[in-house]
């Protein structure tokens, strides 16, 4: 995880006569740069994918790097989910109420098409 410094944490000074808006960060923006670095590699793997079947390589060959690709979505969806549950779920749960409810159905449908 990024480490942040305490400046980095803080908000920006509301201007004068400017109401202040609560802050909201999506619990991965910690570590955004490693998905989006795993995201890129994830990208790579597919431009790889078209260019064996370009050159007509062995299709177990395809189907390996084919493989090797859904596992490096499925950790990067792992992650991305364990955010919303550890930031967004959990605030949500804290607060109580319809948002709480929300918050939860939203991670068991991501759950249920994670696991189709």
């Amino acid at each position: 995880m990024a480490e942040t410094t305490p400046d980095a944490q803080r908000a920006p000074e509301p201007s004068e006569g400017s109401v202040p808006e609560p802050e909201h960060h999506h619990g991965y923006i910690g570590h955004k740069d490693d998905i989006l670095r795993r995201l890129r590699r994830i990208e790579g793997q597919s431009r790889g994918l078209q260019r064996m079947v370009e050159d007509e390589k062995y299709c177990i060959d395809i189907l390996t790097q084919v493989s090797a690709m859904t596992k490096a979505l499925h950790a990067v969806s792992l992650t991305l989910l364990g955010d919303h549950l550890t930031h967004c779920v959990a605030d949500a749960a804290r607060q109580g109420g319809d948002e709480a409810d929300l918050k939860v159905q939203e991670a068991v449908d991501a759950i249920g098409r994670l696991v189709r």
